[in-house]
This record gives structure tokens, sequence and C-alpha cells, in this order.
């Protein structure tokens, strides 16, 4: 019985490591995640799974409970509600698909990755081990994610040291020739650090600084000055004509964050603006669970919160290119950028407004997780983030 409790508190400690080291925020750091499968694999009940699982789980998304505390200017408790909450999907899809029959444990971790990866089970998939393909895989596209999806289902199974072996030799060459996503010629993103107030303070002044950091960028010959989420706040006739003289003057095209607000909640938009005028040509298609999207209010027949666009709008064209756009959530998920790559799009164009995690790890993550499917698919990246 000793032994058995040695060995169950061993791994569930492996698991909460991997989970803080892969989740650190280094983008190199990522395929260290990958040693979750192994310790799934070599679980001998259901309830170590359950907490190897969750020890990974919780151990990747450490910084929600601070973040959401932060947000909602609360105590931790509520963050820790959410937390708990949050790796109940994760931890139920890989316990219920794990099997005492060894040969089969390779498709049961399979079906679980993949059922993580889509709605419902991956609107709070994060931390999936398949992120780190780009680290692996560089350049690969599709073949990558295929060849990194075997590498999962082979970390499963009792040849998983060979196939370890196989992928760390990978990982290390990869690392010795790492090279950041490049930036599409004539773009720029702008990082903020303005905290809670951007998109919050909606007085004409801020609206004028706001302006002239676009005409900053656009003076070192930048024609596409991308701004972060939320930038302009509520989207507003008069929001767009303050906006389209100021993209007149600086002759350059805004893509910047804003909301729109009906009866109904709000839409979490990308908007596009130039001389000519703007308009929303994207609309988030998986806001942020709890904080933003509240889909149970319309259960009881009451009216607010984000609204979760799904499968909609994956690509958007912005003059004579076309770009995958990620808006802060859909950036620790998986199947956001996936069905954006199925349309081949000319670069990613990631977004953030995470005044609300100071003090956490979470926007590095996004950058790393972004990083990593844009050197996957060889494609440019644009990153816009508040801090």
């Amino acid at each position: 019985m000793c032994r058995y409790d040695l060995r169950t508190s061993l791994l569930v400690i492996v698991s909460t490591m991997i989970g803080v080291a892969g989740w650190s925020g280094h983008v190199l750091l990522l395929p260290v995640a990958l040693g979750f499968p192994v310790l799934w694999s070599i679980a001998r009940t259901r309830l170590v799974v359950a907490l190897v699982s969750a020890g990974y789980f919780l151990a990747a998304t450490r910084g929600l409970p601070q973040g959401v505390a932060t947000f909602y200017s609360s105590d931790i408790g509520p963050g820790l509600l959410l937390w708990l909450c949050a790796s109940l999907s994760f931890v139920a899809v890989h316990t219920v698909l794990w099997t005492e029959n060894s040969g089969a444990r390779p498709f049961g971790y399979l079906l679980a990755a993949i059922i993580i990866s889509i709605p419902p089970f991956g609107i709070t998939g994060w931390a999936h081990p398949v992120t780190a393909a780009g680290v692996l895989f560089p350049g690969w596209g599709w073949w990558g994610l295929g060849l990194i999806t075997a590498g999962l289902a082979g970390l499963a199974t009792r040849i998983w040291p060979a196939v370890a072996i196989a992928l760390t030799v990978l990982w290390i060459w990869s690392a010795a020739i790492w090279t950041y996503p490049t930036l599409p010629q004539g773009w720029r993103g702008v990082d903020m650090e303005m905290g809670a107030s951007l998109g919050r303070e909606a007085s004409l002044q801020r609206q004028r600084d706001l302006i002239a950091t676009l005409r900053n960028a656009a003076s070192d010959g930048a024609r596409y000055v991308v701004l972060p989420e939320s930038t302009l706040g509520f989207w507003t006739p008069t929001v767009e004509r303050l906006w389209t003289s100021g993209a007149r003057d600086a002759d350059a095209t805004v893509i910047a964050g804003a909301a729109l607000l009906d009866a109904g909640g709000y839409d979490n938009v990308l908007v596009v603006i130039n001389s000519e005028g703007g308009q929303i040509f994207y609309r988030e298609r998986m806001p942020v669970p709890g904080s933003m999207w509240q889909p149970w209010r319309s259960w009881f027949g009451e009216s607010g919160g984000a609204r979760a666009d799904f499968f909609a709008n994956p690509v958007v064209v912005i003059g004579p290119v076309r770009a995958a756009p990620l808006i802060c959530y859909e950036q620790l998920i998986v199947w956001p950028i996936l069905q954006s790559m199925l349309h081949d799009p000319d670069f990613v164009l990631a977004v953030g407004n995470g005044w609300w995690t100071e003090g956490t790890s979470i926007i590095a993550i996004q950058r790393a997780a972004v990083t990593s499917w844009a050197k996957l698919f060889a494609t440019p990246l644009v990153i816009a983030f508040n801090s």
C-alpha cells in the first residue's frame, strides 16, 4: 500500500512539474508538456489518472485564480472556483478514456486529445500538448500536426522511451536553429501598457492619445498598424468618424479591438479603419467563458454577455492579404487556429487585452502558443497586447 501511495504521489508531483515548466510562457519549453501522455499511460487506476490529469492542468493554468480576482476586484475565492470548474472537462475526458487494456490506451489518449481540441470540451481545452507542434516541426504544417499527433499516441504506448528520445532529438535540433516568426512587410503591432483603462476610459483626450500612437507607428513606415483588443472601447459612429480622420492624417490603415453593443449583449470585434471609414471585419469566435461568454443568461430570460460566433469568420481579408485573427482567449485553445489554417491565410493576427493577468504568466503563455502555431505553418505573425 505504501509503495502504491509513493508511486501515485510521484506521478502527481511530476505531472505538476510538467504543467508548470511546459506552460511557463517560454515557447521552447512547450514540448515539456509531452510528458503528460507518458504519465497518463503508466498510471494503474482511473483514480491515479484523475489525479495526474488534475495536477497537470491545474499547474498549467495556475494563473487563473489570481487573474479572475484581479478582473472582478474580488478575493481569490471566485477565481479558485472557476479554476477548479475549468479543470473538470480536462480531467473527466482523460479519466473516462483511460483503460486497463494497455494495448488500447494509445487510441484512448488519441481520442481524448481530439475531444479536448474541439467544442464543447475544447471550449476549456487549455494546455493542450499538441501546441508544441511548432517547436518540434517548424514549417511542416499539417504534416507536422499529424506527426505530433502520432507522437502523442506513441507516448502512450509501451515503447514510449523510444518515441520520447526521437522527439527530444527533434526538440534539441529545433531549439538550436530556432528563429521567431517574421513580421509581414508594412505591418506593425503595437503593445500598450494602459492597464484596465484601455477600452473603459472613453474621453475624447484618450481617443486622441491613441490616435497619436497610430501616427507614431505610421511615421516609421508602417502601412497597417495593429492595436490591442478593446482599444476603441464601444464602436459608435462618433468613434468611427474620429478614427477615420486620424487614419487619413496618418496615411495608414488601423486594425483595433472594440465592442459592439446591442440590447441582447455585445460582440468582441476587430475593426479595420482607413481614410474611407471603418468596418467590423471579425467577431470573436470564442470569448472568455464565465467573464465574457455567459450562455446561461439566456436560460433565465436575461440578456448580456459576449456572443460566441464559434466557427464564423476564420479568415478575414485586409487589403491584399488574408489574415487568421485570434483575440486573446482564442490563442489558448486549439480549434480556432486550426480552423483558420484550413483556409491558408497569409499570416496570423493576434491581439489581446491582458491587464488583468498582472503577476501571472498568462500573456507569456498566449504569446508562446500563437508563436508555436505560426511557426508550425510557417506564417508571419503580428501581435498587439495591452498589459
